[in-house]
């Protein structure tokens, strides 16, 4: 036989929520049924009229009469303010206010004194059974908020007992009619069966929002799960149309090389270049979408430790030197000495494609990389003399597959390097930023903030659904 499931654990949020709502339904069906109250203290003064004294009478008229004209009021506030108001503030406003419930059994409570033991028999008959009923209706009005119901239960119960035992001990002393003592019996049974059969009430009302706010949040969920999943079809889907477009291009360039060599070998001299230049540009494409596949996976093995600046800005000059200056670009490198703790890995890699981007992006000129040590910690920037990007594109341009509309040197690329270096700067922690003015050229800046490797591990495994914000 299988276990039974542990119950959920309740959130803060939902125990708020389903307090609200059990207020809501308590206040809803006061709204409907509020002048019941009225109806039946008219009922007992029509029965008790030649009874009771007339003043004793009217006091207590004026007692109920006033605690329903403060739950009218009570409850044409909230219907005037319940649109606005969320779970706490509809929490507040119950607070406030109910003491009225309280304070409505106090006034039936004393009714008692009205009638036990001194109207004729067929009078506190109909009494008690319009109290009982009162009390009854109460228990499946108020049954939705636990303490409510409780606070009116013992009140209404222990009022009317205190009359009767005063009427019995005080007044007459013991020596009234035997009866009286099985009413009192009864009224103390009728009193913990109230409380007995709201408790199980109130247990099935919040039953049933705890039921509804469990599934609201599973509908949420399913939504945002299904929302995520049509965006990732979507994100694959301009993946392979992208891939297809940008590997088509040098692999088709590939196979007329291939067929000109074939044709005329004597030319292997001026066609190798062009072959080696398309494989070069194939292998980018894989290299990028490589490392897009290892960030939407979150495998990417980070390796945290102390990294010279000196060091890996040397090794990026050498690297990208001879790319810069076959087109006619100079390379400056500016460099502060200093140790930061990065994965040097991933830093090289964003450094090295901001770097890339530069160069491709710049037609004269050149680019100045530096390393600046300042009071909130080491930074890079790269800065360049090239094209720029017009403020509507500074965002967009670290999306996937994006690529400025009519931007020289876009026919060119993939649309992923600087959404990869997002990627990666999240990860890392080194906060980027870029400032651009079109036709002047563009820096980008990146703060080497110190990299925890536990919160840099949950950012990688998470990293499928974030992107860096931009300041």
């Amino acid at each position: 036989m299988k276990p039974d499931p542990s119950p959920a654990i309740q959130t803060q949020a939902e125990t708020e929520w389903v307090e609200a709502e059990l207020v809501r339904g308590l206040l809803c069906s006061a709204r409907h049924w509020q002048f019941i109250g009225p109806l039946l203290a008219a009922v007992v003064i029509g029965v008790l009229w030649t009874d009771a004294p007339a003043w004793l009478l009217a006091t207590w008229t004026s007692a109920a009469l006033a605690i329903s004209a403060a739950r009218l009021l009570m409850l044409t506030r909230y219907s005037r303010q319940r649109a606005h108001l969320d779970s706490a503030q509809r929490l507040a406003f119950f607070a406030r206010w109910r003491v009225l419930w309280p304070l409505s059994a106090l006034v039936w409570g004393l009714a008692t004194g009205l009638f036990f033991d001194r109207s004729p028999l067929a009078d506190q008959f109909i009494c008690w059974l319009f109290m009982a009923g009162m009390a009854m209706f109460s228990i499946n009005s108020l049954s939705s908020h636990l303490p409510t119901m409780r606070a009116y239960i013992n009140t209404l119960g222990a009022t009317a007992t205190a009359v009767m035992l005063w009427r019995i001990g005080v007044e007459l002393g013991f020596g009234g009619p035997y009866f009286h003592y099985w009413v009192l019996a009864l009224l103390l049974v009728f009193w913990q069966a109230l409380l007995q059969a709201g408790r199980r009430l109130h247990k099935t009302h919040r039953t049933n929002f705890e039921l509804q706010y469990r599934n609201n949040q599973l509908i949420e969920s399913l939504t945002r799960q299904t929302r995520a999943a049509l965006d990732a079809v979507a994100i694959k889907n301009r993946f392979l149309a992208s891939a297809a477009h940008d590997i088509r291009q040098p692999v088709h360039a590939l196979g007329l090389y291939a067929d000109w060599l074939g044709s005329e070998p004597e030319l292997v001299h001026e066609i190798a270049p062009k072959i080696v230049e398309s494989t070069k540009a194939v292998n980018a494409l894989f290299d990028s979408l490589f490392d897009l596949v290892r960030l939407d996976s979150g495998k990417i093995r980070l390796r945290v430790e102390p990294v010279q600046l000196g060091k890996l800005l040397h090794d990026l000059e050498l690297q990208y030197r001879p790319l810069a200056e076959a087109r006619g670009l100079v390379l400056r490198m500016h460099v502060a000495p200093g140790t930061v703790m990065s994965d040097p890995i991933l830093l090289q890699r964003i450094v090295g494609n901001l770097i890339s981007n530069a160069v491709k992006y710049t037609r004269r000129g050149g680019i100045l990389v530096a390393s600046r040590a300042t009071g909130r910690g080491h930074r890079i920037e790269i800065w360049d003399t090239g094209i720029g990007i017009a403020p509507e594109h500074q965002r967009e341009i670290f999306r996937e597959f994006y690529k400025v509309p009519a931007h020289a040197g876009t026919e060119d690329g993939f649309g992923l390097g600087l959404y990869i270096v997002a990627r990666l700067t999240h990860i890392l922690g080194h906060p980027l930023s870029l400032s651009s003015r079109p036709g002047r050229g563009t820096v980008f800046r990146l703060r080497l903030l110190p990299t925890e490797a536990g919160q840099a591990a949950e950012r990688a495994a998470s990293s499928g659904a974030q992107l860096v914000n931009m300041p």
